[in-house]
């Protein structure tokens, strides 16, 4: 598995967010998980992850399901299309804060209670959300920034690096998945929602166009989960690194300092402000290369305890348990792996 092909995993925890508003509504929320392929069974582990593909799968049933691609967060739904639409409605600026200007005024046309304003504060540009009353979840924040961010990506055709994450709701549980999304250095509880950039990046040129629209959205919303992620941060570089070679050949952690140029005790600490150690960063890697190993046929249970490093099946199965809350084998029935493999996600597009 190459460091191009990790598509890594989404909490759970991120499923339900996700599926709280059609709850809500009284929406049959078994019929949108078993369009994304997500046995509802996976609900009940708290720790358990879904690949990211079946998320994105997911999160394009739910708008369907809604007819909302904001998933009923605002009082004003987000009809089928709109994205599409903001896309279209962008591609002609010549400049990516020109585009921004533009995604923040469609969306302002489209929602009621989020309003999107560009401030520049010396060298940085801000992008504000604004909202009133009581704070917002974590996941409507993260996904109107999603469409915004995503989108100004791929105009570009590159990642935009956030200097600066604010939220105005308290530190979720599954912050993990956020900071991997947008960056490390995310504060919460904070007065205003805000992320933070370079100001330079506003004079890049657009360089996509209305030829290249077409597959950029079959590829959303998988596209603005994975191709843009936070892929900076210090415990992404160390994925990458060790994507590259087998697990039983992964450097101890003072070898590994040493290829990054650093002391051992200086990539713990790094690790740590990103809330993690080289040991739980192994873990969760192992963990990801496993959900995708049992998403695929004629690869047994053994086998993909083999392939990630463990020589004893019991082994594996108490160390995917421990990460998980499931055996790899409830997994594997819970994915319906063949299946999964195969189904496409999707897109955006309408």
């Amino acid at each position: 598995m190459t460091a191009a092909q990790d598509k890594g995993t989404i909490s759970v925890g991120l499923v339900h967010e996700a599926l709280l508003g059609a709850r809500q509504r009284g929406l049959d929320v078994g019929a949108v998980l078993e369009q994304a392929h997500i046995d509802p069974r996976l609900l009940d582990a708290p720790r358990a992850r879904v690949p990211a593909l079946a998320y994105a799968r997911l999160w394009a049933a739910l708008a369907d399901a809604m007819d909302d691609e904001f998933f009923g967060m605002d009082a004003h739904p987000m009809r089928r299309g709109s994205y599409r639409l903001m896309c279209h409605a962008v591609l002609s600026c010549d400049t990516l804060g020109r585009a921004l200007q533009r995604m923040l005024t469609f969306l302002r046309a489209v929602l009621d209670d989020l309003r999107g304003e560009l401030r520049l504060e010396g060298g940085h540009a801000v992008l504000v959300v604004h909202d009133q009353g009581p704070p917002r979840r974590m996941f409507t924040y993260a996904t109107w920034l999603m469409l915004v961010h995503g989108l100004a990506c791929w105009l570009v055709r590159r990642r935009l690096p956030l200097l600066e994450a604010q939220f105005r709701c308290p530190e979720p549980e599954d912050v993990a998945d956020y900071r991997t999304r947008f960056c490390d250095a995310a504060r919460f509880g904070a007065p205003v929602t805000l992320v933070r950039f370079e100001a330079r990046l506003l004079e890049l040129p657009i360089v996509e166009s209305e030829g290249s629209l077409p597959a950029f959205l079959r590829g959303a919303p998988a596209n603005l989960l994975v191709r843009y992620r936070n892929e900076a941060s210090l415990s992404a570089q160390v994925r990458r690194r060790l994507r590259g070679v087998e697990p039983e050949s992964w450097p101890e952690l003072d070898e590994l300092a040493r290829s990054l140029a650093m002391s051992g005790t200086t990539l713990q600490r790094r690790l740590q402000s990103e809330g993690l150690n080289y040991q739980r960063l192994k873990d969760a890697l192992r963990r990801d290369i496993a959900i995708e190993l049992l998403g695929k046929t004629g690869l047994a249970v053994a086998d993909v305890g083999a392939r990630v490093g463990f020589q004893e099946t019991s082994a594996f199965h108490r160390a995917f348990k421990k990460w998980t809350g499931v055996s790899p084998g409830m997994y594997r029935r819970g994915s319906g792996a063949p299946l999964a493999a195969a189904m496409p996600v999707q897109p955006l597009e309408r």
